[in-house]
């Protein structure tokens, strides 16, 4: 295995057991996993869509070259598109999460930064007043959506007002996309669970830097805390009055 990195070389080693672990373990009674599907609640169901700023999602963002490769090969953006025209056609409320907007002196008085903030701060991504911190042309707000207010970490819950807007509108079951997959997306998702909101993640509706990260958020982490893992178009499915192109 010279030359090859330690994920990878760990993913060459484990990656057959972990798949045939976490199936058995999803497809088992030993988590709250849907064994038929979920069955989403009129009027209880919210989408919740994560940072979807031109920095990650358009051509010229910052983070875009790092996330491109990815959300090319599993069609991001076409799927957050119909995802986004599926619930609105089924009158489902569309939560926004977004991440903080930097400036370029956020972060002076702060001890502990993550490697995340680090790099998302030197870069400038998400530019307050910028381009790159305004939403993409096809998921700006709407009239009647939510906005959240910004977390500055990788939780969309911690230091926001997102569990309060939810409870407000009698949420109990929240499908979870956009960016990251194994960072904001999984962040804010375990936490929706440790909140007691059921759980969706739409494995083909995020992405992130490596087909690896992908592996772990969805084959690995996933599956021990969303009550249900679908592509858009399992999840299409399963909106009503929607019919998957």
């Amino acid at each position: 295995m010279t030359g090859t990195s330690p994920i990878a070389a760990m993913r060459l080693i484990d990656e057959p057991a972990m798949l045939v672990w976490s199936r058995r373990w999803r497809a088992s009674g030993d988590i709250a996993m849907d064994s038929l599907g979920p069955v989403y609640p009129p009027g209880h169901t919210a989408l919740l869509l994560v940072d979807a700023y031109n920095d990650f999602l358009s051509e010229g963002g910052k983070l875009w070259p790092r996330v491109a490769d990815v959300a090319i090969a599993v069609g991001l953006v076409p799927n957050l598109r119909r995802i986004r025209q599926a619930i609105a056609c089924a009158r489902w409320p569309l939560f926004f999460v977004p991440h903080h907007r930097a400036g370029p002196n956020d972060f002076d008085r702060w001890q502990y930064l993550t490697p995340y903030q680090q790099v998302t701060s030197q870069a400038q991504a998400f530019l307050k007043n910028g381009w790159g911190g305004q939403w993409h042309p096809d998921f700006v707000p709407a009239p009647g959506d939510t906005v959240a207010k910004e977390h500055w970490g990788t939780n969309g819950f911690v230091g926001t007002d997102l569990d309060v807007l939810l409870r407000q509108q009698r949420i109990s079951h929240v499908v979870v996309i956009g960016l990251m997959a194994n960072v904001c997306v999984e962040t804010t998702a375990r936490h929706a669970s440790e909140l007691g909101y059921h759980v969706t993640l739409v494995t083909d509706a995020t992405a992130a830097l490596s087909h690896d990260a992908m592996f772990y958020a969805h084959e690995v982490n996933g599956p021990t805390y969303a009550h249900a893992l679908l592509t858009t178009r399992e999840f299409l499915a399963r909106i009503p009055f929607t019919s998957d192109p």
